[in-house]
């Protein structure tokens, strides 16, 4: 036992460790080159980006999830792994082979009265109650729905004012126009072999021109000529007006190097100047070889691209491959993973502590490393991210999201190395799972690297007030987490009344060092909770405070006023405020621990409104990332709250952890903190 005990954290840390090498490691292309096609830069949502990114976000907001399943695998059968087309491939498939793209059931629709108005509740997949539907299924009413969806578009302006049909057919709407543009994007749609389109419409181009200048002076011009000119040119008039993402390159990269157009404009330019550039060929050609399953003309028309990339727009393909490898590791992923795990082992030593010293330190160590090797992980997703955007970590509501865990799990870890008890690394890796869980959420709304608004173009502001406010989210959150701990452990279990072990002391440590932890190591985990969650909230009541002061000069030199009584600014200081109660609360002794405890459970319900619920107002200068989606969880997220607090205000003598043991003789003290006010408010 001892032997297992030993090993056993470093046998998970080895586990997950291998899983981390093997996402790094290079992985094999099929037959077709598919993932240098996803590493090929595009011009999209203003930002370079590459082209399995345009997949990626295109496919979250039509359907929800990154890939497409091919099969159906019954929910039991969590060992199988089902095949799926991932977002790179599902993109050439729509661009180069649509008739199959067609048939793919990647349409989300889950509003009743939407489906029975469109009469399609016996068709689509099925799966965990939501309904997906093919483009051929969704065709026939396809007129219907962008319809529909206009006219409630110029009827109610404000989206806050939809109901929630017709946000769902305004949805399905944009889904649907999305998809048709992205199947016009690399070539015509009904060109079976645009490289020979193309090479065809060059030949005869100039002549075209020639006759319908001649028509244009009122001279006589060749009719047929000019006819065979005009049908491909409108087919290239199409893709100018329909293609989605600037695939190609300027053509003089010194005098425009931002000036990127998608391949219709890119071909009718070069008609109208002359000028042709390499890019449309290439595209073209691969294209051709894609739809005709011509594997090695496909890799090497890439090959091709990416060397000429690297001659005049080497910054761009490095940013291509660069977000390629971000998006294909899935870092943020496998670091919830990981924090899963680590509360679960967590929560063993909690509960083993009374069972078996022995294997719950095992559990607890185990728990503590897997949580420094989820810190790495997310620690370096985050820098990979900023490097990207060439910004600060918080730009939007998904990279607060993953700041807010990030700074969690630091606070947590450092509450784990000053009370080694499994509960700071429990409050981390908890924090850490469920802001990463937000974060996934939110980045279904598409992308996640779009540019600022011009009122948030500041580095030096995001990188001061944003940040600092954004960790003063985080350690709140951590304080009501510990009050979450607290008030669970104490109603369902004995934890609080139990001691800290000796184990607290370090090795080799002076004389008076080792006193001083021997001491901290006797007092009750119930202290050392109310303790761990004073600490935070000093911090939290600091850096909200900076933060709040910060986010006013950065308002004074932008709009011209220090405070406004703005939403999000109220927001704010309701937090500062909330904080400040807490503290003077408990040095005025009107709180003692277990009130301490449920103060802070509350201020997880004060910063839940000030980081989400001021955005669903719609209204303000901080009204940017409206997330109205989110209000059902959100109001789910504050009833749980209160409920813990309820729980929180039952009589100590009903907490397990305060009980008094049953015997025939002097009944003994209760235990635990609290223990001379036992049945107060606390």
């Amino acid at each position: 036992m001892r032997i297992i005990t030993k090993w056993l954290p470093w046998l998970f840390v080895a586990l997950f460790a291998s899983e981390i090498v093997a996402i790094l490691a290079p992985k094999k292309e099929g037959e077709f080159a598919v993932r240098e096609f996803g590493k090929i830069p595009a011009l999209m949502d203003g930002r370079i980006q590459p082209l399995d990114s345009v997949a990626l976000n295109s496919l979250r907001q039509i359907r929800g999830t990154g890939d497409v399943p091919l099969e159906e695998v019954p929910s039991w059968k969590f060992w199988h792994h089902p095949k799926k087309l991932k977002s790179t491939e599902w993109l050439l498939e729509v661009m180069c082979r649509p008739e199959q793209a067609d048939d793919r059931p990647i349409f989300l629709i889950h509003h009743p009265e939407l489906l029975g108005e469109l009469k399609l509740e016996s068709k689509g997949v099925e799966k965990s109650g939501l309904r997906y539907y093919t483009y051929k299924q969704l065709n026939p009413v396809r007129e219907v729905v962008t319809t529909q969806a206009g006219q409630i578009q110029r009827a109610k302006e404000e989206e806050s004012e939809w109901s929630s049909v017709e946000k769902q057919t305004v949805k399905l709407a944009t889904a649907l126009v999305k998809y048709e543009r992205l199947k016009n994007s690399l070539r015509p749609e009904d060109s079976d072999d645009p490289a020979a389109a193309l090479a065809k419409f060059y030949e005869i181009a100039p002549n075209g021109v020639a006759e319908f200048r001649k028509r244009e002076a009122g001279q006589q011009f060749d009719e047929k000529a000019l006819d065979a000119f005009a049908v491909p040119l409108q087919s290239y008039f199409t893709v100018a007006n329909a293609a989605l993402p600037l695939l190609v390159p300027p053509v003089h990269p010194k005098e425009s190097r931002d000036s990127w157009v998608n391949v219709g404009a890119a071909i009718l330019d070069s008609v109208r100047s002359g000028d042709k550039t390499p890019a449309v060929v290439s595209l073209q050609q691969m294209a051709s070889a894609y739809r005709h399953q011509k594997a090695a003309e496909f890799n090497a028309a890439v090959s091709d691209y990416h060397k000429w990339l690297k001659a005049d727009f080497a910054k761009e393909e490095r940013k291509g491959r660069a977000e390629f490898f971000y998006n294909d590791t899935k870092l943020f992923l496998h670091a919830m993973i990981i924090y899963l795990m680590a509360f679960m082992l967590a929560g063993a030593s909690l509960l083993t502590a009374s069972l078996n010293e022995e294997m719950s330190e095992s559990f607890r160590k185990s728990a503590y490393y897997l949580l420094i090797l989820a810190g790495l992980v997310h620690t370096a997703g985050l820098i990979f991210r900023m490097v990207l955007e060439g910004r600060p970590p918080v730009t939007n509501l998904y990279s607060s999201a993953i700041f807010i865990g990030w700074g969690a799990m630091i606070f947590g870890m450092l509450l784990e190395r000053v009370y080694r008890i499994g509960l700071g690394t429990a409050v981390a890796s908890l924090a850490g799972f469920i802001t990463l869980i937000i974060a996934h959420n939110l980045a279904l709304g598409g992308d996640t690297m779009e540019m600022l608004r011009a009122v948030l173009d500041t580095n030096f502001w995001l990188a001061t007030h944003v940040v600092v406010v954004t960790l003063g989210y985080a350690s709140t959150f951590v304080a009501g987490l510990i009050g979450i701990a607290y008030v669970l452990l104490g109603v369902m279990t004995p934890v609080l009344a139990r001691v800290i072990p000796g184990r607290v002391v370090a090795p080799g440590a002076s004389s008076a060092r080792s006193e001083a932890k021997v001491s901290m190591g006797k007092q009750d985990v119930g202290k050392a909770l109310a303790k761990m969650g004073y600490a935070v909230i000093c911090f939290a009541t600091l850096f909200s405070f900076v933060g709040t002061i910060l986010g006013g000069i950065w308002a004074d030199q932008s709009w011209g006023r220090f405070w406004g009584w703005d939403p999000k600014e109220n927001g704010a200081l309701i937090i500062v405020i909330w904080n400040a109660l807490i503290l003077h609360a408990r040095w005025g002794g009107m709180v003692r621990e277990r009130g301490l405890m449920n103060m802070a459970i509350f201020g997880n319900i004060v910063t839940s409104f000030s980081w989400f619920g001021v955005n669903m107002l719609g209204i303000g200068l901080h009204s940017y990332g409206f997330m109205d989606a989110a209000f059902k969880w959100l109001m789910l997220f504050v009833g749980s709250q209160v409920a813990l607090i309820l729980v929180g205000l039952i009589p100590l003598q009903y907490w397990r952890s305060f009980r008094k043991p049953v015997s025939n003789s002097t009944p003994a003290a209760p235990l635990g903190p609290n223990a001379a006010a036992a049945g107060s408010a606390g």
